[in-house]
């Protein structure tokens, strides 16, 4: 599909050429190329590895696993390996794999088999629920986030306009010139499965209609305020505030969409604050509420909401990754777009796109909190395109 080289896999690389320590898990969200970003590591080890695919077996066949693992174990005897690298795909397909996968690490740790793991799959839940139950203390994560700017550009030539409208994932970008086929290849490719399979199958949602509703609509408010009260009286379906909320704390862990909470002392407050809702990449608003390109990048208020979401996918991207959070600030009319805390730094952040009228939100955020940064991006502050190119590491 693409031969880009993301900047992970060098870090996957090294982990390889590490000591055996951990089992190394590759975590993230659908059609970001985990696969294909571990085929390429093993282009380049030097250690031999034996790679499978749980795809096609049978869910029920969990001792798959341990024949797949007597392979490895029985190729390291026969060429008198010293060492050897195992790589198992769509490891949540099989029923207790967490279970037969600390059994057989345990016994390889206590037999000093010198044997590294690395797991992908393509249900981050999935993934999650069997490594909390199974394997702590065993294992590293190594998160694969949505593709960024930068990302885009290089491997497909993205423009900064196209790359806000149309987002991050590299499986959609031969079809933006065919708006049509690019939307329904983001809902039925992308979306009904990481919604289908990997949420309402996870976990045991009962009305996978309300969910898929308040996903949608959820998309169509990115980079706005709306809350639960309002999103239940918009449902088709019966729901109620406590449900949506669920919805959509799933939802985050699957790296779809989130609502950012507002950042207040008070943590009773932030909790039951008025979510601002952010996908984790563009496209989702774009698929949801985008009429066409040409029609939403020439109205100013339209554009503004799509450069505000941008950054806000910018930055929830890597929250997990650089250990800190998102939020946002509001009091009556005033309010900051971001804000940025974590590692003992608060930093705000306003979106200048042409839409915004001016507030005192800055200046009064200033005065209460002392953030230790603060600063424009779009217009009279950082171009747009330089802060998507900037590594928010250096922010901390």
């Amino acid at each position: 599909m693409y031969n880009y080289v993301r900047s992970i896999n060098q870090d996957v690389l090294g982990r390889i050429n590490e000591p055996r320590r951990f089992i190394q898990v590759i975590a993230g969200p659908r059609q970001v190329g985990k696969s294909t970003m571990v085929h390429q590591v093993l282009s380049q080890v030097k250690i031999p590895y034996l790679s499978e695919n749980a795809d096609a077996v049978d869910a029920a066949d969990s001792d798959w696993i341990r024949r797949v693992w007597n392979t490895a174990r029985n190729k390291m005897l026969v060429l008198n390996l010293s060492e050897f690298l195992l790589v198992i795909d769509e490891i949540q397909k099989i029923r207790n794999w967490s279970e037969v996968v600390k059994r057989e690490w345990d016994a390889d740790s206590l037999n000093g088999v010198n044997i590294k793991v690395i797991l992908l799959g393509s249900s981050r839940l999935m993934l999650r629920k069997g490594l909390t139950e199974s394997l702590a203390g065993r294992f590293e994560l190594i998160r694969m986030s949505h593709w960024s700017y930068q990302e885009m550009r290089d491997a497909f030539g993205f423009t900064l306009d196209q790359y806000i409208y149309f987002g991050g994932y590299p499986g959609a970008a031969p079809f933006i010139s065919n708006e049509k086929r690019w939307r329904r290849y983001i809902k039925d490719a992308l979306v009904a499965p990481a919604i289908g399979k990997d949420v309402i199958l996870t976990s045991n949602i009962y009305k996978p209609a309300l969910m898929q509703q308040v996903f949608e609509i959820g998309c169509s408010y990115s980079a706005q305020l709306l809350s639960l009260t309002k999103i239940v009286g918009q449902l088709q379906d019966v729901g109620n505030a406590t449900t949506v909320a669920h919805y959509i704390s799933l939802l985050n862990q699957s790296e779809l969409l989130t609502g950012l909470q507002k950042y207040v002392f008070d943590e009773a407050r932030k909790y039951n604050s008025v979510p601002k809702f952010q996908v984790y990449n563009n496209a989702l608003l774009t698929a949801y509420r985008g009429k066409n390109y040409e029609t939403d990048r020439t109205n100013p208020d339209v554009w503004g909401r799509w450069v505000e979401s941008a950054v806000g996918a910018h930055l929830v991207c890597r929250a997990n990754e650089l250990d800190y959070r998102v939020l946002y600030w509001r009091e009556r009319n005033d309010e900051v777009d971001f804000i940025v805390y974590g590692q003992g730094k608060c930093i705000s952040i306003e979106v200048k796109s042409g839409r915004h009228a001016k507030n005192k939100g800055m200046k009064l955020f200033h005065d209460l909190y002392q953030p230790q940064m603060e600063f424009i991006v779009g217009t009279t502050g950082m171009p747009v395109e330089e802060f998507l190119l900037t590594d928010l590491e250096h922010f901390f």
